[in-house]
């Protein structure tokens, strides 16, 4: 099964004008990052750590704030971390510089994960961890195709993506389109949808008989991140693609890699998985 078999090509090339920008919200997410917030990112990567490697080498491809990839760090791992947008790599060294300022086992670069020459650089790790970044590439699938070769064999591939929902796939990536578009559009598109998504948190936490002003003081999920923060991505992340569980898993397994836990949703969230490569010996060696 090759890439085109899943999902139509993408507007190509995309506008860089319509790229949302990521880093500038996660350099406003810095603001926030405490402790707290750490030990939650923490947790998340513990459900699936590897338990029998005391230093695993791990990649972040498409570190963003940089947030897992100082928790991948203080786990004990040896960190690589890239991402496409400057900004975010700009938050990811002041992220280290802030937390682990004497750090050596933390390497941070500019790159994207559509470049094969550059990820073929990096050589191959225990775990590569690719969360809610492939979906706003422009090329999703040549982005899932790229990592598998820094994989180690019997290595971990953790990955996110959005689910599809067909139609209401489609109004989103309009919404986000928009948004990308310009002041206007971004304005526009955050004064009508930031206050829907703020009063839908506060009547389901009613509804439920929670504290509506308790995820103000955490986050919005249990990775660590700010309610508007999260809100900000989602209305703003374009480009956006999506896929159905069953053509994610059945991409990976043709390519060698085993399902080792999922999660899935049904709503417009995203699909997380978690893949191991296969043993095989054709893997490069990883500089790590």
């Amino acid at each position: 099964m090759t890439v085109s078999e899943h999902v139509a090509t993408p507007e190509q090339p995309i506008d860089p004008e319509l790229r949302f920008g990521f880093g500038k919200n996660w350099q406003k997410f810095l603001n926030l990052l405490n402790e707290n917030r750490i030990e939650q990112a923490q947790a998340s990567l513990l459900e699936f750590w590897p338990q029998d490697l005391e230093h695993p080498s791990f990649l972040d491809a498409g570190s963003g704030s940089g947030t897992f990839s100082l928790a991948a760090r203080k786990l004990g791992a040896r960190v690589v971390s890239f991402d496409f947008d400057p900004n975010s790599v700009a938050c990811t060294q002041e992220l280290r510089k802030q937390f682990l300022p004497d750090e050596n086992d933390w390497r941070i670069e500019q790159g994207s994960v559509l470049d094969h020459s550059f990820l073929a650089r990096l050589g191959t790790f225990d775990i590569v961890y690719s969360w809610g970044v492939l979906h706003h590439t422009g090329a999703m699938w040549l982005g899932m195709e790229n990592l598998i070769n820094n994989v180690k064999p019997g290595g971990l591939l953790v990955v996110a993506l959005y689910n599809d929902q067909g139609r209401k796939s489609d109004f989103w990536r309009l919404v986000k389109r928009i948004y990308c578009s310009g002041t206007f559009g971004r304005w526009f598109i955050t004064g009508v949808f930031v206050p829907l998504f703020l009063a839908a948190f506060f009547v389901n936490d009613l509804r439920r008989f929670r504290n509506p002003f308790a995820r103000y003081r955490s986050a919005h999920d249990a990775r660590g991140m700010s309610v508007v923060t999260d809100i900000i991505d989602w209305i703003g992340g374009y480009p956006f693609e999506v896929a159905r569980p069953h053509q994610v898993r059945e991409f990976y397994k043709n390519h060698g890699f085993d399902l080792v836990e999922q999660k899935l949703t049904r709503s417009l969230g995203c699909n997380e998985f978690v893949f191991r490569r296969q043993q095989d010996k054709t893997a490069p060696t990883s500089w790590i």
